[in-house]
């Protein structure tokens, strides 16, 4: 008998979120790599007009079964419960967007785990649009009544989940990593040109929200006194005249910011390809992806001392800050950084050696024993 653990993949056929879309593919692919012997992985996706996405982003999977509805009309119907159609067996999510209605775990072997990479919806509510932010918190509640684990990245994150919801000891934590064979790109520097970015610049990730802490990152580049230019990925649409705002009033230039989107993984490694380091200021309780993908290929990295952080980077960056003088702490540690070529070459071994520790396949591994335990 052949045990099938049905993966949601809903962002792979119907991509809303990059990031999310990414960590859902990876993971997915990982499954299919890591499944013991007698079991297969399967996914339920949205109806939508490309019936392929999920198994071409995702080779291996043994079906794919399309739901009834789209992914708008998917996402109301499990907010409120209403799962007709999906069936029972093991499910995973790589997100909060499950069936999560009652089931026997014990006399039918079904199951439902649901993941949350990002509590920004119970930390700083008013940065999201309400209704999104009412609907991670439905979900989290359906999640408590229904859900057999509620997956997180970090330790912190389960501590602060645990603040905000009974779960008692059905959160687990399983940490994400880097897009598989995340690189520099032969072309890095076509890439690069393309994208209208200087020689030597340090890097971070965000938008103008006061939770991404950009301010305190401009904030830091300006105190390290090195005349550095700035790029910005990940900015949400429409933000750039708020971010250049941001850096000069922290006293950078409008002509050295650089703000782009969303990437795509090999114009990202060219980005990483061309940085003097990644500065991750964000204290909010959110897996730090960028963080991965600077260790992946030996980018230096200074960090806030936050918890997520402090876990993550352990020994493979630097961490400053921990209270109002940020900005000061972080642009010091940045200039020490970058003060020496050794010191630069010393950081790039170290994050590289921190990045070995996090691989799509033993999160995969860990998701597939957590199934296994329930």
């Amino acid at each position: 008998m052949v045990a099938t653990l049905r993966v949601v993949l809903d962002q792979v056929a119907a991509p809303t979120e990059p990031t999310l879309e990414e960590a859902s593919r990876e993971l997915a692919k990982a499954l299919v790599s890591a499944a013991p012997a007698g079991c297969e992985v399967a996914a339920i996706v949205p109806s939508g007009p490309d019936r392929d996405a999920a198994a071409t982003a995702v080779p291996g999977l043994a079906s794919v079964r399309m739901l009834p509805l789209p992914r708008r009309e998917l996402v109301g119907a499990w907010q409120l419960g209403v799962a007709s159609g999906v069936g029972g067996g093991m499910i995973h999510s790589p997100s909060l967007l499950a069936p999560l209605v009652k089931h026997d775990r014990v006399h039918d072997n079904d199951q439902t785990v649901v993941t949350l990479w990002d509590l920004r919806a119970w930390e700083a509510p008013s940065e999201l649009p309400r209704g999104l932010t009412a609907w991670h918190r439905g979900m989290l509640k359906r999640a408590v009544k229904h859900a057999d684990a509620v997956v997180v990245p970090t330790h912190a994150a389960a501590l602060r989940l645990a603040e905000a919801a009974p779960l008692g000891d059905r959160i687990r934590v399983i940490a994400g990593a880097a897009p598989s064979g995340f690189a520099v790109p032969t072309d890095e520097v076509g890439r690069r040109r393309h994208l209208g970015l200087p020689d030597g610049y340090v890097l971070v990730s965000g938008g103008a929200a006061a939770s991404d802490a950009l301010d305190v990152a401009f904030g830091a580049v300006a105190r390290a006194g090195m005349d550095l230019p700035v790029v910005v990925i990940d900015a949400p649409d429409g933000e750039e005249s708020a971010l250049v705002e941001l850096a000069s009033a922290a006293g950078i230039p409008e002509r050295q910011v650089h703000v782009h989107g969303a990437l795509e993984p090999a114009d990202r490694g060219a980005v990483f390809g061309g940085a003097l380091a990644l500065l991750a200021t964000s204290r909010r309780t959110v897996f730090p992806w960028r963080v991965l993908e600077a260790f992946a290929v030996g980018v230096p990295v200074v960090a806030a001392d936050s918890p997520v952080l402090r876990e993550i980077v352990v020994d493979g960056g630097v961490l400053a800050g921990g209270g109002d003088d940020d900005a000061d702490a972080l642009g010091a540690a940045l200039a020490d950084t970058l003060g020496s070529a050794a010191r630069v070459e010393t950081q790039s071994v170290l994050a590289a050696d921190r990045g070995r520790s996090f691989s799509w396949r033993e999160a995969a591994d860990r998701v597939w024993q957590l199934h296994a335990d329930l």
